[in-house]
C-alpha cells in the first residue's frame, strides 16, 4: 500500500492596501498613522498639497486621505490635479470644516468620501474601506442636506475657472502672505514671471489690491482662514 503525502498548503500573504496621508499638522498625522497602521500600508505622509500631488503620481497608492487646509496648495486643488492625472484614484477628505459648501467642493473636485475630524476611529476605517471598494462615503454625522453632493462624485471637475493652473498656484501662495520672491522659489520661476502671472490674474479677476487677492482666495477656497 502506497501512502500518499498530504497536499502542500500554500500560504497566501495578504498585502494591506497602500495609503497616503496628507495633513499640515504632524501630530494629527502621527495619530492617524498609528490608528490605521494595522489595517493599511502607509507608504507616505505629506504636509502640503504640492507634495501630495507629487507623491500620488510617483507612488500610485490605493487610497489617499487628505485634509483640505494645507500650505502651498490646498487639498481641494491637489484632489483636482490628482484626479485629472489619475481618474481612478480613490480619495477621502478629512476636515474640521463640514459645511455644505466644503462638502460639495470636495465631491466636485473628485473626492469619493468625506469624513469630519470629529468622527470615531471605527467610522474612519469604515469610510476608507467603503471608498476603497468603490463606494461613495459620506459620514452619517453630517447634515442630510449634504448627502446630495455625493451624486456628483463620478464627475471630475475639468473647469479650473477663469485662471490657469499656474495662476491658481501663484494666487494661493500670494494669499498665504508669501512675497513674489518666495513664490518664485516655491514654483521654480523667476520673480519677473511671478509678477507677470500676478498682473494677469488680477486683471482677469478685476482685483485691484493685495487685500482683494486674499479675499478672492478665501471665497473660492484657495486658502482657508
Amino acid at each position: 500500500m502506497v501512502c500518499s503525502s498530504p497536499p502542500e498548503v500554500t500560504m497566501v500573504r495578504v498585502v494591506p492596501p497602500s495609503l497616503v496621508i496628507a495633513d499640515a499638522h504632524r501630530l494629527f498625522v502621527a495619530g492617524l498613522s498609528k490608528l490605521l497602521a494595522n489595517k493599511f500600508r502607509i507608504i507616505s505622509t505629506v504636509s502640503d498639497g504640492r507634495s501630495l500631488v507629487d507623491v500620488a503620481q510617483r507612488l500610485h497608492p490605493d487610497l489617499i486621505l487628505t485634509e483640505l487646509a494645507m500650505p502651498l496648495m490646498t487639498g481641494l486643488e491637489a484632489i483636482h490635479r490628482i484626479r485629472r492625472a489619475m481618474p481612478s484614484m480613490r480619495i477621502v477628505c478629512i476636515s474640521s470644516n463640514s459645511d455644505d459648501d466644503t462638502i460639495r467642493d470636495c465631491f466636485q473636485k473628485g473626492a469619493s468620501g468625506f469624513i469630519p475630524k470629529t468622527a470615531s476611529g471605527a467610522e474612519l476605517e469604515l469610510g476608507l474601506r467603503r471608498v476603497l471598494h468603490g463606494d461613495i462615503y459620506l459620514s452619517q454625522r453630517l447634515p442630510q442636506s449634504a448627502k446630495l453632493f455625493s451624486e456628483s462624485v463620478s464627475t471630475i471637475a475639468d473647469e479650473q475657472g477663469p485662471l490657469t493652473e499656474r495662476q491658481v498656484e501663484v494666487l494661493q501662495l500670494l494669499a498665504e502672505g508669501k512675497t513674489m520672491k518666495e513664490v518664485a522659489a516655491v514654483l521654480n520661476l523667476t520673480t519677473r514671471t511671478v509678477a507677470f502671472h500676478k498682473y494677469r490674474l488680477m486683471s482677469t479677476l478685476n482685483l485691484n489690491t493685495n487685500a482683494a487677492v486674499v479675499q478672492y482666495a478665501l471665497q473660492h477656497r484657495l486658502v482657508f482662514a
